[in-house]
């Protein structure tokens, strides 16, 4: 089927065609923007939350291990088992917790509050009494 030449089509005919197909190139446009931001919100949400505590407790666990391994090759080594190994132990635990709470504030850092979250009074001041 050829298209019948300008003169012959009714008038606006062209243009209404075209606006139609605008507009729904458009709303197509919208709804997929839509649908992706509603999956990267859905990847991000409870997928993060878990790969978050993931992290954090295999960071803290990791840090035990390490500083324990450590201390019991010390003591085969040295021979003054247990107390090389305890006292790495204790390390190990100390840098667990340094790791995590380092991790948590990269992550408070990186993911900005929720929209209507109440960060508190915009005031600085603390102290009203005087």
């Amino acid at each position: 089927m050829a298209n019948p030449p300008k003169e012959q089509r009714p008038d606006g005919s062209e243009n209404k065609v075209t606006n139609d197909l605008a507009s729904r190139i458009a709303a197509a446009k919208r709804d997929r923007a839509v649908e992706e931001a509603e999956t990267s919100r859905r990847a991000s949400g409870d997928t993060s939350q878990m790969g978050r505590a993931v992290r954090l407790g295999s960071e803290f666990i990791a840090a035990i291990l390490v500083a324990t391994g450590i201390g019991y090759l010390l003591d085969l080594w040295l021979n003054t088992r247990p107390w090389i190994m305890l006292v790495m132990l204790l390390v190990g635990f100390a840098a667990g917790i340094l790791n995590v709470t380092r991790s948590v504030a990269e992550m408070n850092k990186a993911a900005p509050p929720p929209k209507d979250a109440d960060l508190g009074s915009a005031d600085d001041d603390e102290d009203d009494d005087r």
